[in-house]
């Protein structure tokens, strides 16, 4: 297993013009990022229906007279597409919230072409230390004050730190990975290694 810690990188180039899903895609912010920049064809899955309408209605906005990108609503961990159908699956801060991390890495393992990539970008938790306990501090005590103060909702920011706080480590969750079957998985930490993305390639 290759470790990487540093900024910056392409989860696949060989997916500049292959097929893309980008699962847990919200409101498809990380899928039109991806549309604009490279000819790939992206496709967006959620399980939930009130993002989904909102990513529908922004895709109709981005198409400009062309098809829109699609968006389907599914379970991650039942997915409605092919073996071996996409060259690159992504997750951006949705992977968390999986109600089963093994089977969805063996769903998104599924649907990728052999040598295909899976990206998962994560909030983690830095190691203790003045970053770590910096951060803890400000999620906790801090985050949920001006996010309810803003949103009226100071319950849905408490919600974020404790989840981060119960989920992997990084080298956790590239053991799952390897363990499920990814191969060349790497880890980068970002953002003061508050923010992990997870790489691994399906075997040819």
């Amino acid at each position: 297993m290759a470790w990487a810690h540093g900024e910056g990188t392409s989860p696949d180039s060989r997916a500049a013009d292959g097929r893309v899903l980008d699962l847990c895609c919200g409101t498809g912010d990380l899928a039109f990022s991806l549309a604009r920049n490279g000819k790939a064809r992206i496709t967006g899955a959620d399980f939930s229906h009130t993002m989904l309408v909102r990513a529908r209605a922004k895709a109709v906005a981005e198409a400009n007279g062309s098809a829109p990108l699609p968006f389907f609503e599914a379970d991650a961990l039942r997915l409605p597409f092919a073996d071996d159908s996409f060259d690159l699956v992504t997750t951006a801060f949705g992977f968390r919230n999986l109600a089963n991390y093994e089977a969805g890495l063996r769903e998104m393992l599924r649907v990728l072409k052999p040598g295909g990539t899976v990206a998962i970008l994560e909030f983690t938790e830095p190691a203790p230390g003045f970053i770590g306990g910096a951060y803890r501090f400000y999620c906790q005590k801090v985050l949920p004050k001006i996010g309810g103060l803003i949103s009226g909702d100071s319950a849905a920011y408490a919600y974020l730190p404790k989840s981060v706080a119960r989920f992997f480590h990084p080298k956790e969750l590239a053991g799952l990975m390897q363990q499920v079957g990814y191969g060349d998985v790497r880890i980068i930490l970002m953002m003061l290694k508050s923010v992990a993305l997870h790489i691994g390639v399906k075997s040819a």
